[in-house]
């Protein structure tokens, strides 16, 4: 959905100033990832020095919030992992490989929330199942800032949140690796996940 387009407003946004947050009662519930305002990406350490950062391009999500009821969000988002960019050509070709996420047999990545402890105002723990390669495995998810509902420019109904994540990248059969003539690795295990999100309202009727 572009930022740039401007639907027909409903009576909750437009009971929402541009820019100021909406009350309590006005909230929506259902919410999709911006994509133009969203970044899923990660960091792993390159020969133990240094760290490589990527992005991926591609994605979709949905989260189901409740400012009353915190604990209660679902969050459920899906990669296109073909759409890796770490800057550097061969090796996003590299990592698109059977070495790394073998792409060609497993061409997405998931996180499905479970359940969620609320470890302060705008914080959630978020436990969940993320997929990589066809392997499922329990992570926790840490969101915070989760921010207050806002309405943009064009009647968007919109908020914010950051997550976070560690991982290693070997749960998932993710084991290349090179060794290093003066010890150590090419590439680090574990994997820092990190997340910048704008929440959308999936529907400006209200709910």
């Amino acid at each position: 959905m572009s930022t740039q387009s401007q639907p027909e407003l409903s009576k909750t946004a437009e009971n929402v100033p541009q820019g100021s947050p909406a009350t309590a009662s006005s909230e929506p519930r259902s919410y999709v990832l911006d994509p133009a305002h969203t970044e899923i990406g990660f960091k792993v350490r390159h020969m133990m020095v240094s760290w490589t950062r990527g992005l991926f391009g591609s994605f979709e999500g949905t989260v189901e919030y409740d400012a009353a009821n915190p604990e209660g969000i679902s969050i459920n988002v899906s990669v296109d992992v073909e759409s890796i960019d770490t800057k550097a050509p061969d090796r996003d070709k590299h990592l698109r490989s059977a070495d790394f996420f073998d792409v060609e047999n497993h061409p997405k990545m998931t996180f499905v929330s479970r359940s969620a402890k609320l470890r302060g105002e705008g914080a959630l723990d978020v436990e969940g199942d993320l997929t990589i390669r066809g392997v499922t495995r329990p992570i926790t998810l840490e969101v915070r800032d989760l921010g207050p509902l806002h309405k943009d420019p064009w009647g968007n109904l919109v908020r914010g949140a950051e997550a976070k994540a560690r991982i290693s990248r070997k749960d998932f059969g993710l084991n290349w690796n090179t060794a290093l003539e003066t010890g150590g690795v090419l590439v680090g295990d574990e994997v820092h996940i990190e997340v910048g999100a704008e929440l959308k309202a999936a529907s400006q009727s209200g709910s």
